[in-house]
């Protein structure tokens, strides 16, 4: 949303001196999207469990329990967090486009790559992180 606002609202934030401030917001984001892209067909979508993670209230910092990561890839789809996390990187790839045109393809590189992800090994991504469903339950995907 916050990439989408500076892609139509890019002349008022830059004449109120506030897109470096929202860029540098889209970037903490999409950084974390990067990062847990890690091959064409892996995403990273959770870290812990919810069931597990309840019992214990302190900061994830600060955490010793075993926390388990959990990815979709070919064997586990997830069209859903893949097609919305490309959605995401996208929309950031245009709001860097005139500002930083590195980082645009960075993202543009990523955000092309999980929408093939999303389109070839389609499934909803509850199913294959399914301790993600009680908590995150996938309100599905369409393909037009």
């Amino acid at each position: 949303m916050l990439a989408w606002g500076a892609i139509e609202f890019s002349k008022e934030m830059t004449d109120l001196n506030q897109i470096g401030h929202t860029l540098r917001a889209i970037k903490w984001g999409t950084d974390y999207f990067v990062k847990a892209h890690t091959q064409p067909n892996v995403l990273w979508g959770q870290v812990g469990d919810g069931v597990s993670d309840h019992y214990c209230w302190e900061h994830a910092e600060d955490m010793t329990t075993s926390r388990t990561a959990y990815k979709i890839d070919e064997q586990h789809p997830g069209s859903d967090l893949a097609g919305e996390t490309a959605a995401a990187l996208a929309a950031a790839a245009i709001a860097f486009r005139t500002y930083n045109s590195s980082h645009s393809n960075l993202l543009l590189v990523h955000a092309k790559q999980l929408f093939t992800f999303a389109d070839r090994y389609r499934g909803l991504y509850d199913e294959s992180i399914s301790c993600a469903h009680q908590f995150y339950a996938s309100s599905g995907y369409s393909w037009f």
